[in-house]
């Protein structure tokens, strides 16, 4: 019915114009005139069936066929009456053409039409496109649009129902209700998420027992767990049995678990049987079996070489101790035993052995007169060295009854007093009269002698030993340059040193590398200097050995990692929605590091892109409209030597979504490679192609370069908007 229609109210208005703007002119009493001579351009000639001719003005214009023919605007009388419902009308000289509205497409196919050929504006049903209201959303089909609402588990993020993506930033996100909390005296038994209608069970505590409610809670849709609404009670045992001859220890507590310890009366002690009872899970104390029976503990037993002290009682609590005999000491760690309640001695740690003093003391420059007898009473008696005299009080030792030499008083020093002090050395060897010195370790002898005597006049004559400081012969190694080795080298004998190099590099992001080289040379600098072939990227550990002074020393270092080896990409000068892009690369061992990143840059007032800059910009967080975004992430590590990529194909590359370009609008398409590690970030750019809309005007295009490379455009655009949809390559 909307087709035939818009066909006659085409066709209807077409013969008002004719009938109303037609002009004729007669021939009568004009002969020798020629009518069609005198149309106007846009004008034709029709001769009537009288005879007469006129002059008619052509489709699309109104005037009088002769001296006027001006463009008729068949649009003032509105879309919908010329072009029909959903529609827009475009007047153009001489005719006009329709185009339908956002939100709805021709019968035809055609971006234009004439109404006279039957098409017709019907409704795009959006919700064909898969995921157009996002992840957990539904989508549903209105004249002219779509809305979209959140399916049940999930809710709507920013903005409120119906909402569509794209305009309102609106998004569902599944519910999450969070780990279920636990009622009173309760434990979660299993557990399945927290994801809508996920379920936990819940039973009772150890001590506790059901009640009453549900042990099930359920997540819902508003993100709150129902349930559970189980309760618990406490289990309890009550008072605990009591026992004839017996006493019990308890805390008082009734609860699962309590525990009751018996135990037999004061004289009395246990025949055998269970001594403890246990507050159970069904409300009950466990049986105790405990017997009972007086103790007597018997004459108690005797230990080699001590003397008992008893009272002859042998009833629980009774004592006896035990005295070492004269002559002899009490090796163990206890004298006294005590009857227990199980009817025995307590054991005692006591052992009498005959006193030893074992060998005398020594003292520094005396000698020990001694028979070799260490039992008490016996003697040792000291002389000084000759050289010596005892500036003590005293010269005599005696072996003591609690096993040690008596102190003596004794004190030998030299004639010349203490050896002298030599810087840097010490006392190897002395006797009163003469010292042996020597260096101290870290320090060598370079000239004098070491020896120092004790003259006749009680002064020493010093030794003229000098000791010098050994130092090691290699210290103070470092890189420079990330390539070359230097170190400061210590020639303690004045000859030049046999130096041997050694240097292994790893990767830790490539896990097979390994770089492994050794250098030998022979150098008498103070600070010899060795250039090596280092790789980029490498953690090295590098040995320096001093072959002659038998020293190493190992020191690391790390090289830092190169700009991205460039890829050979062909600028390209695009129009289209979805141009694909390609380039050629060289497998690095730096792959493992780097990524290539894709930048689109809309061209619209002025735009600056930094290459430097960490910012990666995802096209759903930038303000509207998005001047630069990255539509792809892709790791190199796997990838191929060749690289396709369809700029706007609705796809997520990376956590980025390649957004659909939009028509009329010109874009730069950059690709930016990235290698990081170890703190250290190296990156270039390149110009991959420019993406140019239905119709633009370029005033200028500067490209900045230095430490970073920008582009800066101003651009005039004209034409129409519609959205791009691209298939992934």
């Amino acid at each position: 019915m909307r087709k035939d229609r818009m066909f006659w109210s085409t066709a209807a208005l077409s013969m008002v114009f004719l009938i109303h703007f037609g002009f004729t002119i007669s021939t009568v009493g004009t002969q020798g005139v020629d009518v069609c001579a005198t149309c106007h351009v846009n004008a034709t000639c029709e001769e009537k069936a009288d005879g007469h001719k006129v002059c008619n003005c052509m489709y699309g214009f109104v005037g009088n066929g002769r001296t006027h023919c001006q463009d008729k605007d068949e649009c003032q009388i509105g879309a919908n009456k010329i072009c029909g419902n959903h529609t827009a009308c475009h007047n153009t000289y001489g005719s006009f053409y329709c185009t339908c509205l956002t939100g709805y497409h021709p019968s035809n196919n055609m971006a234009t039409f004439i109404p006279n050929d039957g098409t017709f504006c019907d409704d795009v049903d959006e919700c064909l496109v898969q995921g157009i209201c996002g992840e957990g959303a539904q989508c549903s089909n209105i004249q002219g649009s779509f809305n979209c609402r959140c399916q049940v588990g999930y809710q709507l993020e920013n903005g409120q129902e119906p909402f569509r993506p794209s305009q309102d930033k609106s998004y569902c996100t599944a519910v999450d209700c969070g780990p279920p909390q636990s009622a009173a005296h309760t434990v979660r038994l299993s557990f399945t998420g927290t994801s809508y209608l996920s379920q936990a069970v819940f039973g009772c505590s150890e001590g506790f027992r059901w009640k009453s409610g549900n042990t099930t809670a359920v997540c819902g849709a508003e993100r709150v767990w129902e349930g559970p609404s189980l309760v618990c009670e406490e289990i309890k045992c009550g008072d605990p049995p009591v026992f004839p001859q017996a006493t019990h220890q308890w805390n008082g507590s009734t609860a699962v678990g309590s525990r009751v310890e018996y135990f037999c009366n004061e004289g009395l002690w246990p025949m055998g049987g269970e001594h403890m009872s246990v507050c159970g899970g069904h409300g009950s104390w466990t049986n105790v079996t405990l017997q009972c029976k007086e103790v007597d503990c018997g004459e108690p037993p005797s230990f080699p070489h001590a003397a008992m002290l008893w009272n002859q009682s042998s009833r629980v609590g009774a004592q006896v101790h035990y005295q070492c005999n004269v002559g002899f000491y009490n090796a163990g760690k206890g004298n006294v035993s005590l009857c227990t309640t199980d009817g025995y001695w307590d054991p005692v740690d006591i052992l009498c052995q005959e006193v030893d003093c074992g060998e005398p003391p020594s003292f520094s420059h005396a000698a020990m007169l001694w028979n070799q007898s260490s039992r008490v009473g016996a003697q040792v008696h000291y002389q000084c060295h000759v050289g010596f005299y005892n500036a003590g009080k005293g010269n005599v030792s005696l072996c003591t009854t609690d096993g040690s030499w008596d102190p003596v008083d004794i004190l030998c020093q030299a004639l010349c007093g203490p050896a002298p002090w030599l810087p840097h050395a010490v006392v190897e060897w002395q006797n009163g009269t003469v010292a042996v010195h020597r260096c101290q370790d870290g320090y060598r002898s370079r000239t004098g002698s070491n020896i120092s005597l004790c003259g006749p006049a009680q002064t020493w004559h010093a030794a003229t030993l000098v000791c010098r400081e050994v130092k090691p012969p290699i210290s103070k190694a470092e890189v420079f340059n990330e390539s070359c080795l230097r170190w400061k080298a210590e020639m303690n004998g004045g000859h030049h040193e046999h130096y041997t190099v050694q240097f292994v590099g790893s990767r830790a992001y490539q896990k097979a590398f390994q770089d492994k080289q050794m250098l030998v040379f022979k150098s008498g600098a103070n600070r010899p200097e060795l250039c090596m072939n280092l790789l980029p990227g490498t953690n090295y550990s590098i040995n320096i050995t001093a072959q002659t002074a038998n020293f190493s020393l190992t020191i690391s270092a790390n090289t830092s990692i190169q700009a991205p080896p460039v890829p050979h990409v062909t600028f390209r000068d695009v129009e289209g929605s979805c141009p694909t892009l390609g380039l050629h690369r060289t497998i690095h061992p730096q792959d493992a590091i780097s990524i290539y990143q894709v930048f689109v840059l809309l061209l619209e007032g002025k735009v600056v892109f930094d290459c430097s800059s960490p910012h990666t910009p995802h096209f759903y967080g930038c303000q509207e409209p998005c001047q630069e975004y990255v539509a792809a992430e892709v790791q190199l590590a796997g990838t191929g030597r060749k690289l396709f990529f369809t700029v706007g194909d609705h796809q997520w590359y990376g956590g980025y979504y390649n957004a659909p370009l939009e028509n009329g609008k010109d874009y730069y398409i950059i690709l930016r490679a990235v290698s990081q590690w170890a703190g250290v970030r190296k990156q270039y750019c390149v110009i991959w192609a420019k993406v140019k809309g239905a119709s633009y005007i370029i005033e200028s295009v500067t490209l900045l370069t230095g430490g970073s490379i920008g582009l800066v455009a101003f651009i005039v655009l004209m034409g129409y908007s519609y959205t791009w949809y691209c298939k992934k390559q």
